[in-house]
């Protein structure tokens, strides 16, 4: 595992670092204009005052923050597999690029020492996990993994009532950021109430410190919501959402295939309104984690 000059001198000095996932660079953005969200990600959490940490595995090699060659090779390779925990090790000895999940972000985050990671949405729970038993690993990590999380709450793609219900059981702290309700991705509000409040940075900051002292190793999820005319016309999604479940059925997408194909899916079918939604959603999250890391700092 490679740290970052920069990031490694951050660490050691105490000041706020943010990690950063690779996949929504290689699979959840279009190219080339995911290489410029990219730059514009970090470029986020460093003007809200922390260091980015973006990781990937790099031939092979595990690297916590990404110079710009590194970064630009996730981003214009076809041949970056997406790697949650388990695919970590057959990447690294195959010498593979690698893009990270949540799961796989948070695990090799803490590793390195990081404690707060920014992301657009959990995986979770799919809608059709009663017959498949499809759930994301995203869940099983934070279960054990103690990261803090910022994210605009679980993809609305999923089943987010029994994700919600999946976080409780596994002892994930799930805190609403300036909401009583928990978001769904695109749509400020799920349908679903946040079981926590927090209003400001520093709130959240008090909760990773009691979590600490209380030796909890469990994450805690940061859910923050777009401003509603931020987010997309729910009509729309509704619509989009009934669509591309029928077609990601007929299509054969399961899995980890799953969001990808539907992501894709709302990104054509919205005329590109849910991507740049989806933007709008990372910068966000991006910023507020970097404000959450220097309050905890």
């Amino acid at each position: 595992m490679r740290v970052h000059e920069e990031v490694s001198e951050a660490l050691a000095a105490g000041r706020p670092v943010v990690a950063l996932e690779s996949t929504i660079i290689s699979h959840g953005l279009p190219r080339p204009r995911n290489l410029d969200v990219a730059r514009e990600i970090e470029a986020a959490v460093r003007t809200a005052g922390a260091v980015p940490a973006t990781i990937a595995l790099v031939g092979g090699e595990v690297r916590i923050g990404l110079d710009d060659a590194a970064l630009e090779a996730i981003a214009s390779s076809q041949e970056v597999v997406k790697c949650g925990v388990r695919d970590l090790a057959p990447a690294a000895a195959r010498g593979a690029h690698g893009a990270t999940t949540v799961a796989a972000t948070s695990y090799l985050a803490v590793r390195a020492g990081i404690g707060t990671f920014a992301t657009g949405g959990l995986g979770g729970v799919h809608r059709e996990a009663r017959e498949t038993w499809d759930e994301s690993a995203d869940l099983g990590t934070l279960a054990s993994t103690p990261v803090t999380v910022v994210c605009a709450g679980v993809k609305s793609i999923l089943d987010v009532g029994a994700t919600l219900e999946r976080l409780e059981t596994l002892n994930v702290t799930v805190l609403g950021y300036g909401t009583d309700a928990f978001p769904g991705f695109y749509l400020s509000d799920s349908g679903f109430p946040a079981p926590w409040r927090v209003d400001s940075p520093e709130e959240a900051a008090a909760v990773v410190r009691s979590r600490a002292g209380l030796g909890g190793d469990a994450a805690i999820v940061v859910a923050n919501p777009l401003p509603e005319d931020e987010q997309l016309d729910p009509a729309l999604h509704a619509r989009v959402l009934e669509d591309g479940l029928a077609a990601a059925e007929r299509a054969g997408a399961t899995g980890k295939d799953a969001t990808p194909f539907l992501l894709d899916f709302f990104h054509r079918e919205t005329g590109g309104a849910s991507l740049e939604v989806n933007i709008r959603i990372v910068l966000r999250n991006a910023e507020l984690a970097a404000r959450i890391a220097a309050a905890a700092a």
